[in-house]
């Protein structure tokens, strides 16, 4: 449950590689399943998205484990350069020297198209398209000229070696490794296969397609990225640090607690911190999605990653950089893929036995139906069982599923909603029960004291007088929220014989008069007869010389966004909205019917709240998903036992984002059916791509089986499906903040 810890267990470190240079999707599952393998390493995965490796490592071999993870990588994929991530900045562990495999691109890394970032090298672009545009010139010299079959066939093989060389090299050194089956080997057969009998020109024209489509695929994948990237582009860039009466500029790592630092207008906030000079409005939308403006004054707290808008602000930092909000929220939303939704790890386990049996057909395809069928020919037939391999190449879908759920993760974090895995995104889609807290969830968790009623002799200002006195030492927020109504100074001197009855109340002296304060049970204990008030809200009974006093109610306000939340919940066609409170029955039941939830407990202690979710999970179904919503820290218990655990984390609340799965960080409850309509979202498009792929593929497997799918489909069905894939998963980020 608890994500962005470094040690996952006492004995485990979990370690995170930078694999640059991965673009491929069939290469991060040969690099997950590989590293799986070693001796030590446990809970692995490869996030195609940001392009990390990330396992847990037991403690005591960490550096060998490391060691051999990298090796293993190099192995497996020579291109990729492969470095340990560290917070706040990249360690280089291992750079390929001289970089010697290039793509088709010009590129280091196969169907990586980008160099050593997410934009595209424009001189590679240039010499790929150099490359392209000789080698289709001497295709068509040999197509439209006349020549001797031998020169005809060095003409299209120069044409060939010029466009996708590097394509059959690639394939000949992974065979060399033990891997045969990846997209590499299907296009190396196919064409090669093509000039085998004979067909030159289809040979050369299906390679120059593949490698033009995959230069848009991987454009499309980096655009992908990119429009990730930036909606969690929230990490500052720079710290200026106050030293005497000059400032300099530094990395926010170098800054420590208590440093001060300046923060100019328009610059974000680099680290976590207090206000001490200036006042300004700040802009949290890149924490908390909201779009109003925010003012800060001395002593206000302020967070990383906001932007300062018009005054000049001095901070005294509070926290250093690896453990500021925007540091735990990025490592938050990067980490989310790695905890994989079971759509993912169906199509990557489909993916794996799915192409090996697609060549075992292609090569029963080739041989069988010549050696039975009358009249039928091995070429024709080859040259079907060639479509069929090309045809075969899951890409669209290892790349544009992952893609997609990744997406659907960065727009919620955009509204302030951060999910952390995959694996949450999909459950919200089955949800069919939301339990709330009250208090801080539904509630402001703000008490104040909203009626006063004293006994006959009593006067106002006397019963909250004696309450205020006897509430003194409470460290509860219902006894500050009565010092706070009483609003004078309180001399301890006037107290004696003070004493706290658990589960009851206050028993103490003041001014010589012993004073009881506290609950039913309290005024039960020393048989004192008293009101039962109709008001909602807690009641605190006042006895004094054990004569009743009256009574103080306090209340503790609905949020402005909770039936609203509740509204929205019913009409996405949740079956049951129930709440969870440890406060009385009457309080409860008053705010349970003001915000129309179906169900109400009251007077619960927290292993009472865990008793109600197992109720509640044995009278659903196994499909269906219950939600539980409280604050994250007193709720951990419940919040760890229901399917999915939402907190409402607030800025800055380290115990809600470590608790739960989903964190909503600007406390209103209705951002949970906004969480929801993204993941239906998510998976509507995640689906869209499965259907989409399979069916486009599935159709020209059966063309080309019986001969009337050409190489040129076979390439559309492969490349040209990749790329609609992806572009339709990048339709994950537009997601309407409501």
């Amino acid at each position: 449950m608890i994500l962005g810890q470094i040690g996952q267990a006492k004995d485990t470190v979990k370690r995170e590689l930078l694999l640059e240079g991965l673009d491929c999707a069939n290469c991060a599952l040969k690099i997950e399943n590989g590293v799986k393998k070693i001796q030590g390493v446990s809970d692995c995965s490869v996030n195609f998205v940001n392009k990390t490796l990330s396992f847990e490592a037991n403690k005591d071999q960490d550096e060998e484990i490391v060691t051999a993870a990298t090796k293993l990588v190099n192995k497996l994929e020579p291109h990729i350069e492969v470095s340990v991530k560290k917070k706040g900045g990249i360690g280089q562990l291992h750079a390929k020297e001289g970089n010697d495999h290039k793509h088709s691109n010009g590129s280091e890394g196969h169907k990586d198209h980008e160099g050593h970032s997410h934009d595209v090298g424009k001189d590679k672009i240039r010499i790929m398209l150099i490359r392209l545009a000789l080698g289709a010139v001497i295709g068509a010299v040999g197509l439209v000229g006349s020549f001797a079959s031998w020169v005809e066939l060095s003409i299209f093989l120069a044409a060939y070696l010029l466009i996708g060389g590097d394509i059959v090299l690639q394939a000949v050194k992974n065979i060399l490794r033990g891997q045969v089956f990846d997209e590499y080997f299907l296009m190396s057969v196919a064409t090669i296969g093509a000039f085998a009998i004979q067909e030159y020109p289809e040979g050369v024209a299906v390679m120059l397609f593949y490698q033009v489509g995959e230069l848009f695929q991987s454009i499309a994948i980096n655009r992908s990225r990119k429009s990730i990237s930036a909606l969690l582009d929230i990490r500052p860039d720079y710290a200026n640090l106050k030293t005497g009466n000059d400032t300099k500029r530094v990395s926010p790592e170098e800054v420590n607690i208590g440093d001060h630092i300046i923060v100019k207008p328009g610059e974000k906030v680099p680290l976590d911190g207090i206000v001490i000079e200036g006042s300004s409005a700040v802009d949290t939308s890149a924490l908390t999605g909201e779009s109003m403006p925010r003012e800060v004054e001395v002593k206000s707290e302020v967070l990383g990653g906001f932007i300062n808008k018009n005054g000049v602000l001095t901070i005294e930092v509070t926290k250093p950089f690896g453990e500021s909000t925007v540091s735990k929220i990025l490592e938050l939303v990067e980490n989310a893929s790695s905890k994989k939704a079971p759509t993912e790890k169906f199509i990557s386990k489909f993916a794996r036995f799915y192409t090996p049996v697609v060549v075992i057909i292609a090569l029963l395809l080739a041989v069988l139906p010549p050696l039975i069928l009358s009249g039928a020919t091995f070429s024709d037939w080859i040259y079907r069982a060639l479509v069929f391999l090309v045809i075969s190449c899951p890409c669209a879908l290892v790349v544009s599923i992952p893609l997609g759920f990744f997406g659907g993760i960065g727009a919620a974090s955009k509204t302030g909603i951060l999910i952390k895995g995959s694996n949450y995104l999909e459950a919200l889609n089955d949800v069919k029960y939301v339990v709330f807290d009250k208090t801080g969830t539904l509630t402001k968790g703000a008490f104040k004291v909203t009626s006063i009623n004293p006994a006959a002799e009593y006067s106002e200002d006397e019963l909250l007088e004696y309450a205020a006195f006897a509430e003194l030492h409470s460290t509860h927020p219902i006894a500050e929220s009565i010092r706070v109504a009483y609003g004078k100074e309180i001399s301890e001197d006037q107290l004696e014989g003070y004493n706290e009855i658990s589960g009851h109340g206050i028993e103490v002296k003041v001014q010589g008069k012993e004073v009881l304060a506290g609950n039913v049970k309290l005024m039960n204990k020393y048989e004192i007869s008293f009101e039962t008030p109709n008001e909602a809200g807690t009641v605190i009974h006042v006895a004094i010389e054990k004569k009743y006093a009256g009574y103080i109610v306090i209340s503790d306000e609905i949020k402005d966004d909770s039936a609203k939340a509740v509204r929205s919940l019913k009409e996405l066609g949740i079956k049951k909205i129930v709440m969870l409170t440890g406060d009385a029955k009457v309080v409860g039941d008053s705010v349970g019917k003001q915000l129309g939830i179906d169900e109400v407990y009251a007077e619960l202690l927290p292993q009472h709240k865990v008793e109600e979710i197992e109720k509640l999970m044995q009278s659903k179904s196994a499909k269906e998903k219950i939600i539980f919503v409280g604050d994250g820290i007193n709720d951990t218990p419940v919040l760890a036992r229901a399917d999915v655990g939402i907190a409402m984390g607030g800025l800055g609340s380290d115990a809600a984002i470590e608790a739960a799965d989903i964190v909503i960080m600007t406390d209103e409850p209705s951002k949970i059916s906004s969480a929801i309509r993204i993941a239906k979202r998510t998976r509507r498009i995640v689906w869209q791509n499965i259907i989409f792929a399979l069916g486009v593929k599935a159709a020209f497997l059966i063309l080309g089986a019986f001969g009337f799918a050409t190489m040129w489909e076979a390439v559309f069905s492969d490349v040209g499906v990749t790329m609609i894939a992806v572009l339709n998963a990048m339709r994950v980020l537009k997601v309407n903040q409501s």
